[in-house]
């Protein structure tokens, strides 16, 4: 099986046990249904079952999961959505990012953070939580798409994506800022990057007409070439049916592209033909857990780390943790 940087083989999920669209997001989040079509609770069983069911999946496709629960006792509904709050990268670093919402901070849980120490070579932790403090936001690999191959983080300019807080993380973990403008068929800019954008180690694909700039788009494109990719281009519906929120991950018998159900039956016959020359389709249903406006990357937090040998000590306790204030 061929490995790729771009594609990990672990990833973080979190299964809700009160899910509920967040209002607190609702407001720049136009992906996101704050009317849910069912009772509350009714909402909250679907939505459990979708991600236990999803986990079930990416294990069988030979992806290591490591499931967590929210039970909802800190007011937590956008829980299920962990690549927000944090992200892994090769050579054992770790980042914890700003959060818009108040609500989304208390996502932020140390029982994640130890588990990866535990279980991976973690050598430092870079925490930029502090500048929500200074109203500077930077919400992980939803703000960001991350070429880990040719660094290169993709981000579309919002109020959860600052200049400042991303040059910090660029800087830190060596990437190349590619920064644009954006706006959807309103007019109004994409909250996340990763709604509009998925970079896979063969190809890549994007709602590039969302991007503003005619100069810019085609810069993106290019650069995206350049690391040798197919550039597959995505209409506004496929955006809206969250074709662009899919993450390619690695499995037992090779790279699977994970995407919901719903994203994958809005791809054409080209389109799935270009993807499937380097990764087999992985649909997951989870039509709940969208209502709350993101999709199955959002759900997967990759892990990007190197595995501890069996048997070796953990030794995770002097891991470095770096505040960054």
């Amino acid at each position: 099986m061929q490995s790729s940087a771009q594609a990990p083989s672990a990833v973080v999920m979190v299964r809700p046990h009160r899910f509920r669209p967040n209002p607190e997001t609702a407001a720049d989040n136009t992906f996101q249904t704050l009317t849910p079509t069912q009772h509350a609770a009714e909402t909250a069983r679907r939505a459990h079952a979708e991600v236990t069911t999803a986990a079930a999946q990416l294990e069988a496709a030979g992806v290591r999961v490591h499931l967590f629960d929210d039970l909802g006792e800190r007011n937590t509904p956008d829980a299920v959505f962990p690549n927000n709050w944090f992200s892994t990268h090769a050579g054992g670093h770790v980042a914890i990012y700003p959060m818009v919402a108040n609500n989304r901070r208390r996502e932020r849980r140390s029982d994640v953070i130890e588990l990866l120490k535990a279980e991976y070579r973690v050598q430092d932790v870079i925490d930029y939580s502090g500048l929500e403090a200074d109203g500077v936001y930077l919400e992980g690999t939803g703000a960001m798409v991350l070429d880990h191959i040719a660094r290169v983080a993709y981000t579309a300019l919002s109020n959860r994506a600052n200049p400042v807080a991303l040059e910090r993380f660029c800087t830190h973990f060596n990437y190349e800022p590619m920064v644009f403008a954006t706006a959807d068929t309103q007019g109004r800019p994409c909250y996340h990057t990763n709604v509009m954008l998925c970079v896979g180690t063969a190809f890549a694909m994007g709602g590039f007409h969302m991007i503003t700039d005619a100069a810019r788009r085609d810069a993106v494109r290019e650069r995206l070439h350049e690391t040798g990719r197919e550039v597959i281009e995505l209409t506004a519906h496929q955006i809206g049916e969250f074709a662009g929120n899919a993450l390619e991950l690695t499995g037992s018998q090779g790279r699977v592209l994970a995407l919901s159900h719903r994203a994958e039956a809005s791809l054409t016959p080209a389109q799935r033909g270009t993807i499937e020359r380097s990764a087999r389709l992985l649909p997951l249903a989870v039509p709940t857990v969208e209502q709350a406006g993101g999709s199955v990357r959002c759900m997967l937090a990759g892990v990007h780390l190197a595995r501890r040998r069996t048997g070796a000590a953990p030794g995770y306790a002097h891991a470095a943790v770096t505040a960054e204030i």
